[in-house]
């Protein structure tokens, strides 16, 4: 029998044991991308400990697995929205987390449980629903880590907000700021960093909310004093 990925934290035990009341844990399958749906829904369903949902009445589904690229805008109203339905818990496939934020914005819209798009075969995606079933949640070790290593400068930042560290911008944020201290305007940045034009207005956006700061060349100013570009 497949084991559970060394690099995981499994929150609780006995993730092989099946529900005692011996049903199939009902599953709704949400992915943006339809090869991906496709290919996680392929995967279940070869399963007999399953029942995958009607894609059109999703409602009410024990498990909800959302298989995304990366955690953005989109993906966020999804899980706050499945977050409202108190009869479903929430795991997420993805491909990767940008940033600590990111991770962190989707535990606080309810997800308990994580696994990497690269190792989610079918012994692992139904592990992750075994244990979502029983309540556990699941957490690659690394991504753990990171998670802590995030809440932890937010509250450092919190009793020291003058204070400026490499933790301060992600690395999207300080690629961007540093191409626009070259020169370079919205539609250039798009094309350089193969985003669209509104993601890099957006994430300019958030740096100079965030960081309380005017404008534009502000920001370019505060990251280079404080050595974040």
């Amino acid at each position: 029998m497949s084991q559970v990925p060394q690099n995981s934290t499994v929150l609780s035990s006995d993730t092989d044991t099946p529900p005692r009341s011996g049903r199939r844990i009902s599953v709704a399958v949400y992915a943006a991308d339809p090869v991906l749906h496709v290919g996680v829904v392929h995967q279940l369903r070869q399963r007999p400990e399953i029942e995958l949902v009607d894609e059109g009445r999703p409602e009410g589904a024990q498990v909800s697995l959302v298989a995304v690229d990366s955690v953005d805008d989109e993906t966020v109203a999804l899980l706050r929205r499945l977050r409202q339905d108190p009869r479903t818990r929430t795991g997420l496939v993805v491909g990767t987390f940008e940033s600590g934020d990111a991770l962190q914005r989707a535990i606080e819209c309810g997800v308990t449980a994580v696994l990497r798009r690269a190792e989610a075969d079918q012994d692992r995606l139904l592990r992750l629903v075994l244990a979502l079933a029983k309540g556990e949640g699941v957490l690659p070790g690394d991504l753990l880590a990171r998670l802590l290593h995030h809440v932890g400068s937010l509250q450092r930042s919190a009793l020291d907000p003058h204070a400026s560290s490499l933790s301060t911008l992600t690395a999207r944020e300080a690629d961007m700021l540093r191409l626009v201290s070259e020169g370079l305007d919205t539609a250039e940045i798009a094309r350089k960093t193969s985003y669209s034009e509104r993601t890099v207005k957006n994430v300019l956006h958030e740096v100079i909310t965030r960081l309380q700061l005017r404008n534009r060349t502000h920001a370019v100013g505060f990251a280079l004093r404080n050595g974040l570009i």
